[in-house]
């Protein structure tokens, strides 16, 4: 076990479980460590079975578990689903976080096959999980739902308007599991600005302190940044809030208004 899996061992168990898709790299394993680190237990998800088992690795084998495969697939969200409640027996919290954004270009010169992909990965995937997760614990016993939207989703992103089309799909999707879920349940999603991760790499590579410099706290996020917002939306301390979408920018927004 790694020194840091060691460490997040010591903290007690919460008794609560989380599954995460796309927690192998990124903003996904930064959730998974947050959550980890204060005891709860995870079912991470990815295409990569290498990738899982060195992010199951880092978190912890007594902790953490991983499910292979791709997010929009059903019988790869039930597996998932099933491999969670067979060896943790509950799953009390979802946490939507696979995604794809495969092109860059304008709306007017979209190839419809890759927008219906990134719906499919983005969007469909998520209420696939949320269905299943439901249908398996949280109906009867409760939980939250985290979905990992983007601020390409509350205003144009130019060059990326099929992955902000699908994730402001993602913050109706919140309202609406919020309406239909309560009062049993809870759904937030978080809206991230740029975060320093392999999928973003395109917006910073090369470039990072320009990038930043539109920042006013000065920086890019970082997968912590993610991961702190999620524990505090899957936590006790956020229990009268649903249907909402933290906007976790920088303050980045804060550069819309009139100059």
């Amino acid at each position: 076990m790694t020194a840091e899996a060691e460490a997040e061992a010591e903290a007690p168990e919460s008794g609560k479980v989380a599954l995460i898709t796309g927690g192998s790299r990124g903003i996904g394993y930064g959730v998974a460590e947050a959550l980890v680190a204060r005891g709860d237990r995870v079912c991470i998800t990815g295409r990569g079975e290498e990738a899982l088992a060195e992010a199951v690795a880092k978190l912890g084998s007594g902790r953490a578990i991983s499910v292979a495969g791709k997010a929009h697939d059903e019988a790869h969200q039930a597996a998932a689903v099933a491999r969670t409640m067979e060896v943790f027996g509950r799953v009390d919290f979802l946490v939507n976080n696979a995604g794809t954004n495969p092109v860059y270009g304008p709306l007017a010169e979209l190839d419809l096959n890759v927008v219906r992909k990134v719906y499919e990965t983005n969007v469909i995937s998520a209420l696939g999980f949320a269905q299943q997760t439901y249908r398996a614990w949280q109906k009867e016993n409760g939980g939250a739902i985290v979905n990992i939207a983007s601020i390409a989703g509350l205003a144009p992103s130019p060059f990326s308007g099929a992955y902000g089309m699908s994730k402001a799909a993602m913050v109706n999707l919140t309202l609406q599991l919020a309406h239909e879920f309560a009062p049993g349940m809870r759904v937030n999603a978080i809206a991230p600005a740029v975060v320093k991760t392999k999928f973003a790499q395109a917006l910073y590579e090369g470039r990072e302190s320009e990038a930043a410099a539109a920042y006013p706290l000065a920086r890019l996020g970082m997968p912590q940044d993610i991961g702190g917002a999620a524990a505090f939306l899957t936590s006790d301390q956020s229990d009268w809030i649903t249907g909402q979408t933290l906007v976790v920018d920088g303050g980045l927004f804060l550069h819309a208004g009139v100059h």
